[in-house]
């Protein structure tokens, strides 16, 4: 330790004794564990959070201010706090609000004001499952949340209304069943999507359920992952019939066919998209690079952990990796990547990829023909998503006695029953109908999706839910549709429903009646798209009321079928034709006649 040189007039041997004392009183304090500037700014973290530790210093060493979520990390890793965790559920205790970020690590999330409880997400890699798992979930669920369960848009399932005490035995249950929620909140990675048809579909390119359970057990075992500057989204899509929206995530592996003569060997790569975040109204960038599938999770690794470095640890709102591209540049960001690989990345033209097979925007609903000779998948309608725990054990019991026992969830809020023989079919479809369940749906209702809306979540300013369930009940029986429509009610800016790539979205707002007084509403969009019609659509309701929101669907349904330019048009071509004004305007018109 270097102390500077004293200036009062001592002799050299009394300032030698001073410069001893002062050095070992600092020896002493830091020894102790009170800190010392010196010791502390000297310090090297060391361990599994050393990266993000680093990474808060470079803020703070700046002279910028950490954002409290860093502050809540940097003071307490979430994972070192488990035994409060519990005492807090053995007192039947709230969280504090940086508790309640830390426990989102383990997956719990308390939502009040709406819900004196907690809601818990759990990590479904690929979103497949036994059918044991979810009759367990739905045994949890009876005795700990609320009965019944959320399918969510990352193929993933919620539990809702967990008192605080029920929170510890919630977490430990649903490890007990071989699956978990660890790290499925927060600033994380998030269940890992994939096709949800992996491995039965007839058109895929690859089966995407290795590669997915591969990251995720990567992740789950390696602490250094967690604590990222925000949340962080992993899809893999094989080119199946059920699309992934791997292009709203922050990394999509996306399968094409490489035609040989392009210098690297012909077969089936992982396309690379970087930095889909559609909140913020943008979609993955694609490049010509190109990645072996058993080299994805080294990939990902290395992008999460360049990330991990560069990302906003100052303000939320621009904490995402698409912020990290957008000020550093993608190439800058990848040639960082390729140094952490110590290897450049294999890239070929656009002319070297052979078309892909066209998803169906129906697949997910309805008895579907797998590869494997006389089998066949079944897409069960859940009403926005919700299961009672009845239709859980009921439809794991379909999986189990006339599948082949697993359950696939979609991003479509809804699950696939795999593996069902032709003879067995219509007493599944019996069966799931016996339960409140349905395997057909319109092509209103096939498309319709809600988040949870100010029910149970905070942030949201409109009731989705129920909203949605309005606009399907109102328009069902007024509307003839035949071609399939995506209707998306979101809450709030977190655009959980994903209202930007819909042909019709919903964003919540609180919508003005005099000049003190709001009411729940919306703000529209239409012309939104995903996969080869990727973009976000264009506003042309603003401040709808909510208790309007029906009719004016049906106004714009209507109007798509009286004024599109052939009965094949798409409600996606039809939008974009025109402008906002003039589609108010047919609107409009089809609800005043």
């Amino acid at each position: 330790m270097k102390i500077d040189t004293l200036s009062v007039d001592f002799t050299d041997e009394q300032k030698r004794y001073l410069e001893g004392f002062t050095t070992g009183l600092q020896i002493s304090r830091v020894g102790r564990g009170l800190g010392g500037g010196a010791g502390k700014s000297n310090a090297e973290p060391v361990g599994p959070d050393a990266v993000h530790i680093k990474a808060q210093d470079k803020v703070i060493a700046s002279g910028r201010k950490l954002a409290d979520q860093e502050k809540f990390k940097r003071d307490e890793h979430p994972f070192d706090a488990y035994p409060r965790l519990r005492q807090q559920a053995a007192d039947n205790a709230p969280p504090s609000p940086a508790d309640n970020f830390r426990w989102r690590y383990y997956g719990i999330f308390y939502v009040a004001p709406t819900q004196d409880s907690y809601m818990c997400r759990l990590r479904i890699p690929n979103g497949i499952m036994k059918h044991w798992q979810l009759s367990g979930l739905a045994d949890l669920a009876d005795e700990l949340c609320g009965p019944y369960s959320h399918a969510t848009t990352r193929s993933n399932l919620q539990l809702r209304e967990i008192p605080p005490k029920n929170a510890v035995l919630l977490i430990e249950g649903i490890q007990d069943l071989g699956l978990c929620s660890r790290g499925a909140g927060a600033d994380n990675i998030r269940n890992v999507t994939g096709t949800p048809t992996a491995g039965i579909d007839p058109q895929e390119l690859i089966d995407t359920r290795p590669y997915a359970r591969e990251w995720h057990y990567h992740i789950l075992n390696d602490r250094s992952l967690y604590g990222l500057p925000r949340k962080f989204n992993v899809a893999f899509d094989g080119a199946g019939k059920v699309a992934v929206l791997e292009e709203t995530n922050d990394i999509a592996f996306t399968a094409y066919e490489v035609k040989d003569g392009f210098g690297v060997a012909p077969g089936v790569w992982f396309r690379l998209g970087l930095g889909g975040i559609t909140g913020h109204k943008d979609f993955a960038k694609y490049s010509g690079i190109i990645v072996k599938p058993e080299q994805a999770t080294a990939v990902a690794d290395a992008i999460v952990r360049v990330f991990t470095e560069h990302g906003d640890r100052t303000n939320r709102n621009k904490a995402r990796l698409k912020y990290v591209l957008d000020a550093m540049g993608h190439d800058a960001f990848l040639k960082l990547v390729e140094e952490r690989l110590k290897t450049p990345f294999t890239r070929v033209p656009e002319e070297a990829f052979a078309p892909r097979p066209v998803s169906d925007r129906m697949a997910h609903i309805g008895v579907h023909k797998q590869k494997q000779d006389g089998l066949n998948w079944i897409g069960v309608s859940l009403p926005l998503g919700k299961m009672t725990c009845d239709q859980m054990r009921g439809l794991a019991k379909v999986a189990q006695d006339l599948g082949d026992g697993e359950i696939r969830l979609t991003v479509w809020q809804n699950l696939l029953i795999s593996g069902v023989r032709d003879e067995n079919v219509e007493l599944a479809i019996a069966a799931i109908k016996q339960i409140g369940l349905a395997v057909e749906a319109t092509h209103i209702r096939a498309g319709l999706i809600a988040c949870t809306g100010n029910a149970g979540c905070r942030f949201a300013a409109s009731d989705t839910k129920r909203n949605a369930a309005e606009i399907g009940d109102w328009c069902e029986p007024r509307v003839a549709m035949d071609k399939p429509v995506n209707i998306h009610v979101t809450g709030c800016h977190h655009s959980c429903a994903q209202h930007y790539i819909s042909d019709i979205g919903l964003i919540g707002a609180r919508v003005p009646v005099n000049d003190e007084d709001t009411v729940e509403g919306y703000h529209l969009f239409t012309g939104g798209g995903f996969g080869p019609d990727a973009d976000v659509g264009q506003e042309v309701y603003h401040d709808l009321k909510a208790e309007d929101a029906p009719k004016t669907v049906e106004g714009l349904l209507k109007a798509y079928i009286a004024h599109r330019a052939s009965p094949d048009e798409t409600f996606l071509s039809f939008a974009r034709r025109h402008d906002g004004e003039t589609l108010r305007k047919l609107a409009d018109a089809q609800v005043s006649a």
